[in-house]
């Protein structure tokens, strides 16, 4: 009898709502316990994560009810439903991959990262991803089959109100309790998973779209007077160049070699008795290299973009998304590439995906850069790329051609791709000689061939840099961008690199954030230095390196190599890492907070910690409030420093890049300074030595250029004219 009223009231309208509600909470509790790490540490808690997605999801739902048609009715609320579901499904992939939660630039910027996505999205997905999609499958279903019939009643708009009453009831009762809990939770937003405990997806996405709504009206009304306070600091906080270093890479070529998701544990690790990165530790090890070992990320949402903002500006990502897809098209930079043109330097980018991905073809020129070479430029066999773009063994060795052909000096940056998640290899790029480890985890497994992968193709540019000599004329700067493995995975790798699993903690994660960074030279007297440090860092080092003063400049890093170094570093999630603390969160004491040095949790304070720790906090939150406040409201656009020259990215053509150096080249005639003109005017792509076996047997490859590439004809001044009318 129970069963067959059950069935009856699923054939009515509202209990068809019901039905949907109750299977979305369901799958949501799921999805809260199983992909999301909430925190939840108390009964309450739990009971407020239990109630928090009823409101909104009866408030969406209910939007079918006011549709006085049942067929029309019952369609719109089965498509919000699957609006709903899609957003929870695209968070779950989203959180496996940054362990953070989806924000609306994000959501409006994904046309600018998906042209770029390759096998990484397949990668995350899970079996147990069909039971969010099994409901709204049986459901139509059962529709099509007239199991569930639609319930021809009317009715009628105070009965659709008075669902949507509902809804916005137990929306407020949850906010009650909330508030009762974490008071003021939406004030002092600071981390993204606090709003979707207590909250609810649905709500903090609508929390987040008001967010960015404001912080778009605020960033139209900023005006100059905003950047007293943020002058202010960075010349108080403004560490002095090291008279011993400073300029003694002056006029020197700079080559970043950007390694993608490698992390520091790598360095000197062996596997089954053999390096993972032989040649990577020998560059680490070696005389002229400046190293360092407790080198952190500091990236936040834009992953990769985050790091080459960090390093291009000195300044840190945006809280909410990347800034290069949100902010990248419109803001004004004063970065590394335009500063140093002001000093000879010419300025590339190697990088074998789509130019749009991380919307990179605009940022580019907003920084000044003057070539762009992207996935155009090289091969485009099917076999010569995987997961995000071109293998780098081919990326370094299809580069030279180009990399020949630059006025010297040159600002030349590669970002490397093989290296990044899922980690996937073609058996034939495989090296024999190196067995990975045999761990439950396959990506872990997969890890340690790329980054070996990843190390051969960086000796082969290093020989041929050798040969060519451009080595001697190089400062040669290799870095990672950010983590390669997320915290779900360091338990099974916990043996492999000599730590135990069972007491593997939060501390051990922040650990795993840092990166490699080395500086290498001919005539650079090396050592590996054991100070705290960040990319925040990385560009006023640089510029003292080259004898550049960067005192005029809004950075928020300092040089490393300063006597007056700061020696710790912010998280874009506030987390602050010092040569003694590990602050958790931006909570100073009243977080979790480790000696750095033993990893052992500080409990009883003593009143020079609390002191330390509170300043440590509050420069902290400074640096972090003080660059967003630049960048979201493109403060940039008021101040020029003396001697610099603002961009104008009207004058690049990335489609012509071969072209406009051949021509320069040719204009320039002796006075040239490109290695091809330094080797009369002759090639030097033969001196490139690769086992690829994509290029193995056809080593000619090298050097040619595609038809695509041929065909685009060199018309600056046009190109420019209609940028500018544009």
């Amino acid at each position: 009898m129970k069963r067959q009223k059950l069935i009856a009231f699923i054939q009515t309208r509202p209990g068809f709502f019901t039905l949907l509600v109750l299977l979305y909470w369901l799958k949501y509790l799921m999805v809260a316990y199983f992909d999301f790490n909430l925190g939840l540490s108390d009964p309450y808690q739990h009971i407020i994560m239990w109630t928090s997605p009823f409101g909104a999801s009866i408030i969406l739902l209910s939007i079918g009810y006011y549709f006085p048609k049942p067929v029309v009715s019952y369609i719109v609320t089965l498509v919000l439903d699957f609006a709903n579901t899609a957003l929870l499904f695209a968070n779950v992939l989203y959180y496996r991959q940054f362990s953070d939660f989806l924000t609306i630039k994000t959501m409006t910027n994904v046309s600018k990262v998906a042209p770029g996505l390759g096998k990484s999205s397949v990668a995350l997905l899970h079996p147990t991803d069909l039971f969010i999609w099994l409901d709204l499958i049986v459901i139509v279903a059962l529709l099509l089959a007239k199991k569930i019939k639609i319930d021809q009643k009317s009715y009628g708009i105070s009965n659709s109100f008075a669902v949507t009453s509902i809804g916005a009831f137990l929306l407020g009762l949850n906010m009650f309790l909330t508030e009762s809990s974490r008071p003021r939770l939406l004030r002092n937003t600071f981390d993204r998973s606090y709003v979707v405990k207590y909250l609810g997806l649905n709500t903090y996405t609508v929390y987040d779209g008001i967010k960015s709504a404001q912080t778009v009206e605020v960033s139209r009304n900023a005006n100059s007077s905003d950047l007293n306070k943020i002058l202010t600091y960075v010349k108080e906080n403004h560490a002095p160049a090291n008279p011993r270093y400073f300029g003694i890479e002056k006029n020197k070529n700079v080559i970043i070699i950007h390694l993608e998701s490698f992390q520091q544990f790598l360095i000197n690790l062996k596997v089954n008795g053999k390096e993972v990165t032989p040649f990577l530790n020998s560059i680490y090890k070696n005389k002229h290299t400046l190293a360092l070992s407790n080198f952190y990320h500091q990236v936040g949402l834009g992953r990769t973009s985050d790091a080459e903002n960090m390093l291009e500006t000195s300044t840190y990502g945006i809280f909410d998304g990347s800034l290069f897809t949100s902010l990248g098209s419109e803001n004004t930079f004063q970065a590394a590439p335009q500063i140093l043109k002001q000093d000879g330097y010419t300025s590339a980018v190697f990088h074998g995906n789509v130019g749009t991905f991380w919307n990179r073809n605009e940022v580019y020129k907003n920084m000044g850069y003057n070539y762009f070479f992207d996935k155009n430029y090289f091969s485009n066999q099917n076999k010569d790329a995987i997961g995000y773009g071109l293998k780098d063994k081919l990326l370094f060795s299809e580069s030279i051609k180009y990399l020949e052909q630059m006025q010297q000096p040159f600002y030349a940056k590669y970002i490397t791709v093989t290296n990044h998640i899922p980690f996937d290899m073609d058996k034939e790029d495989l090296d024999p000689s190196f067995k990975t480890t045999n761990t439950s985890d396959q990506t872990i497994n997969n890890y340690f061939q790329t980054a070996h992968y990843l190390d051969q193709a960086i000796k082969e540019f290093f020989t041929y840099l050798k040969k060519s000599g451009l080595y001697k004329n190089s400062m040669i700067v290799i870095y990672g961008d950010h983590y390669g493995l997320s915290n779900s995975e360091y338990q099974a790798l916990a043996p492999v690199i000599g730590e135990r699993a069972d007491t593997w903690d939060n501390y051990n994660n922040i650990q795993m954030q840092r990166v490699p960074f080395m500086i290498h030279s001919a005539n650079l007297k090396g050592g590996i230095k054991q100070e705290v440090a960040g990319e925040i860092d990385v560009l006023p080092t640089l510029l003292h390196l080259l004898g550049i003063h960067n005192k005029n400049y809004v950075q928020f890093g300092n040089d490393l190599l300063s006597p007056k170094y700061k020696k710790w570093v912010v998280f874009r999630n506030g987390t602050i890492v010092s040569q003694k603390y590990v602050i958790v969160g931006n909570k100073g004491i009243k977080g979790t907070v480790y000696n750095r040095e033993n990893g052992r949790q500080i409990v009883n304070y003593t009143q020079e910690e609390k002191v330390e720790i509170a300043q440590l906090t509050k420069l902290a939150q400074l640096s972090l409030k003080y660059s967003d406040l630049l960048n979201n409201h493109n403060l940039l656009r008021f101040y020029t420093p003396a001697g610099f020259i603002p961009v104008d990215p009207t004058q690049y053509d990335y489609m012509s890049n071969y072209q406009q150096m051949v021509e320069l080249r040719k204009q320039l005639g002796k006075a040239s300074s490109s290695l091809y003109s330094h080797n009369h005017n002759r090639t030097t792509t033969n001196l490139y030595k690769t086992d690829a076996p994509e290029l193995i047997n056809h080593q000619d490859e090298i050097t040619q250029i595609p038809s695509s590439v041929l065909e685009n004809k060199l018309n600056t001044k046009s190109s420019t004219d209609k940028s500018s009318s544009k």
